[in-house]
């Protein structure tokens, strides 16, 4: 366990900064949670300013003293940067890496060089996957809508067959898989072993995108059949580029911190043994943040270098990756403060004792109140981030594998029904060239069925396990 979860886990023992009722409680979380809400949809505040004075309205419903509130929000802040805060900036320069070296193209052209005619659905679920392990969600989409949009155009394919797939792989990717924010925050928050989440989110999100994807994307293609917009199909990135990584080398740099992470729980499984050799070299190696440091520094070379890059073109694009994720990061670490604000003010052993007068299992109590939380507020991080708050507590006592599942049941929850207080509704609205309507016929109607999938493969495997 890391000294971010053993911090975390104290701070659910501790003492509650005010002696308030469950009514009040209760009260403040709703307020505390309206405050936010208002701040984001009315007034379009932005998510870290929001969150932060929602925090200190939490406090001041319940009843804390102000300055105990603001020791809990600074404290959740820095250590939910401290957990986080790198492991997002490398993610950061490896997505960077791969799309601005033109490994992403190179693996997007081998495969659909590969697939036709009722493969190609397939063939873009599985590019989305692999590219979407390392990018941020909107990145992705970025990257993949000029691919999309060129396929549905040369293939003569309904945009929906086609880009449907390819958005499941991505928001899967988003929500149910380390190393992206919501996940990675969630982990850290209940103090679950980040190898363990990993194959198991696996495990869920293979027949969760199979099912919201290419078997969805029939339906959604009855139901809205557009052609791809001329005007949206913007150049790709490494067409100015006289050479690109080769595939495997790509898919390979991709997938060097995932299979790392998946060594470090296979041998914690297997070997179960602290003072093994073997074991505390996979301890090491197969940390997040080794994992995608070596990764990144692999990718310097194998990618950038493999593109023709020269230091200072290395140097520049190092440095771009990063301007771009300053507001997650501040969003995110605002998020470790309100559910610090959470914690602290007594609603853990609130939300205890509510799941065991109502008898709700603890994996479909998280995945409502991410739900929740994700229709109020339209952001599934802040969704992840908030939900992994209340239910910390439910975590102690859970075995690894539950733990796990907790965090499951959490990002699935904050993927359900995206709509127009959603950016990235938006964003699919926008570069699809689609209504409002059609949007939610498509889109949201694909984000609610992983959502709704997502958990029910977990509630499947809490059984099994």
């Amino acid at each position: 366990m890391t000294s971010l979860s053993v911090e975390i886990l104290a701070a659910d023992a501790a003492e509650p900064i005010t002696s308030a009722g469950n009514a009040q409680l209760g009260i403040a979380v709703l307020a505390g949670i309206a405050v936010i809400v208002l701040l984001i949809t009315k007034f379009k505040l932005h998510a870290f300013l929001a969150l932060t004075i929602g925090s200190l309205a939490l406090g001041a419903f319940a009843g804390a003293p102000l300055a105990d509130t603001i020791k809990s929000f600074t404290t959740g802040l820095g250590n939910t940067v401290a957990g986080v805060g790198v492991l997002i900036a490398l993610g950061a320069i490896l997505g960077k890496l791969l799309a601005d070296s033109g490994g992403a193209d190179q693996i997007v052209d081998t495969i659909l060089a590969k697939a036709s005619g009722r493969a190609m659905p397939w063939a873009m679920v599985l590019i989305a996957s692999v590219i979407g392990l390392p990018l941020f969600f909107e990145v992705g989409i970025v990257l993949l809508i000029p691919v999309v949009l060129l396929v549905a155009k040369r293939g003569n394919y309904s945009l929906m067959r086609i880009g449907i797939p390819a958005l499941a792989g991505l928001s899967v990717m988003h929500g149910l898989i380390p190393p992206h924010p919501g996940p990675l925050v969630a982990i850290d928050a209940v103090g679950a072993n980040l190898g363990v989440t990993l194959a198991l989110g696996l495990v869920v999100a293979i027949p969760t995108v199979i099912i919201a994807g290419p078997l969805f994307s029939r339906y959604a293609a009855r139901w809205v059949d557009i052609p791809a917009p001329e005007n949206m199909i913007p150049a790709r990135p490494s067409e100015d580029l006289e050479k690109r990584p080769g595939f495997g080398v790509t898919v390979a740099t991709v997938l060097l911190p995932v299979v790392l992470m998946l060594v470090k729980a296979l041998v914690d499984i297997v070997v179960d043994d602290p003072e093994n050799g073997v074991q505390k070299v996979t301890d090491v190696i197969g940390s997040p943040l080794i994992a995608l440091l070596a990764a990144v520094l692999v990718a310097l070379f194998t990618l950038g270098r493999a593109a023709g890059f020269t230091k200072e073109r290395l140097s520049t694009t190092v440095e771009k990756s990063l301007a771009p994720i300053a507001g997650v990061l501040m969003i995110v670490g605002a998020g470790g403060g309100f559910k610090q604000t959470l914690i602290d003010i007594g609603v853990g052993q609130m939300i205890l004792e509510f799941s065991e007068d109502w008898s709700i299992p603890a994996l479909l109590l998280a995945w409502l109140i991410a739900v929740a939380i994700r229709l109020a507020t339209g952001s599934a991080t802040v969704a992840t981030i908030s939900a992994a708050g209340l239910v910390a507590p439910l975590a102690e006592g859970m075995s690894t594998s539950h733990t796990a599942l907790l965090v499951l049941a959490i990002g699935a929850g904050s993927l359900f029904f995206s709509h127009v207080n959603d950016a990235g509704f938006w964003l699919v609205k926008e570069y699809f060239g689609m209504t409002v309507g059609q949007t939610v016929k498509t889109w949201s109607v694909m984000e609610t069925i992983i959502s709704v999938v997502g958990i029910a493969f977990v509630l499947l495997l809490s059984l099994v396990l």
